[in-house]
């Protein structure tokens, strides 16, 4: 396994809501570069930073994408797991109670 690869990927909604995985350090690193200067705050400079910081070797990978997940969740962009979507339409064609 490469050193920026992520154990698992973030998978985030980009363009339209489309589900992107994220694999690595790099790949995070590109998104936040690629995110409109209007919009950045101290999450995402703080996750920019972690990725540098990783592409240097001074922080884990994984750290890294702690960090990076941590962004995309506060900007809704974390996909939702499918996992969950489809358990939570196995319930609603189960249980008419459930919405």
């Amino acid at each position: 396994m490469k050193p920026d690869m992520f154990r698992q990927p973030v998978t985030i909604l980009i363009g339209l809501g489309f589900p992107a995985e994220v694999r690595t350090v790099m790949d995070a690193y590109r998104h936040l570069a690629d995110w409109p200067a209007s919009n950045r705050n101290t999450a995402h400079s703080i996750a920019l930073k972690a990725c540098s910081a990783a592409l240097r070797g001074e922080i884990e990978a994984e750290t890294a994408r702690g960090l990076f997940a941590a962004f995309a969740e506060k900007h809704d962009l974390l996909a939702p797991e499918t996992n969950v979507i489809a358990a939570s339409h196995l319930r609603r064609d189960r249980d008419p109670h459930v919405p």
